[in-house]
């Protein structure tokens, strides 16, 4: 049997002459695309995560090593979502761990949150991936619990985020042998909100992104700092 798609407001009309006037249909046409628009939100987000899940799992048929965690609300409905590969795994190495959650351009405005680390030739190395519903303390200790419990346990030795007060709390709890620093983009762009004179701003810029001896940065930080430049 062929579908045939019609338009709500074809068939709002449809029903209008079936029933013999708009008065005894007993909605409006905003009614009708009010009631559409409802059930758009809600019924793709069960089968999306059903979708989701189901092609986590095909992944993981394929690959011994490919893992996935998330958690349900009460309504027994997906809210986070973590997993990695065996490349991720693989290649979980080195000291420097980025931990990013600035991506959130789908449709549940979910968080894309990013492992990310460098190898040997200054390329980026994604170490997994998830979405999350919230930026939360509790949220972020379960995404590094799992991120840990799947890597073995392995902990870098800095991991560096935007500044997140969340993300801060969740890395002081979980990964206490790692220090915390902050995004060099991020840093940036607050000095550029807060440093108005263009000299003290590139004496800044020049602080935290030339190459140079400790020596040569304590000293023109101090210069700053007593607002010698």
């Amino acid at each position: 049997m062929t579908r045939v798609s019609i338009r709500p407001c074809h068939a709002y009309e449809y029903m209008v002459e079936q029933s013999g006037g708009y008065r005894r249909v007993g909605f409006t046409v905003k009614d009708l695309y009010n009631k559409i628009d409802q059930q758009r939100r809600t019924a793709p987000f069960e089968s999306d995560s059903k979708g989701a899940l189901s092609y986590m799992n095909a992944l993981a048929a394929k690959d011994s090593h490919f893992f996935y965690r998330f958690t349900a609300d009460l309504e027994d409905r997906m809210v986070d979502m973590f997993w990695r590969d065996v490349h991720s795994f693989v290649d979980y190495y080195g000291d420097v761990l980025i931990f990013d959650s600035t991506y959130k351009t789908n449709v549940y405005n979910m968080s894309l949150v990013l492992f990310v680390g460098t190898n040997n030739h200054r390329g980026s190395i994604v170490f997994g991936a998830a979405l999350l519903s919230d930026e939360t303390v509790e949220t972020y200790t379960w995404l590094l619990r799992k991120f840990l419990d799947l890597m073995n346990g392995k902990m870098q030795k800095a991991v560096i985020t935007d500044g997140d007060e969340a993300m801060r709390t969740a890395i002081q709890t979980m990964m206490l042998e790692a220090r915390h620093r902050l995004c060099i983009w991020h840093i940036g762009q607050n000095a550029n909100g807060h440093l108005k004179l263009t000299k003290k701003l590139k004496a800044f810029n020049r602080c935290i992104r030339k190459y140079q001896m400790v020596e040569q940065f304590d000293r023109l930080w101090q210069d700053i700092y007593a607002r010698r430049i």
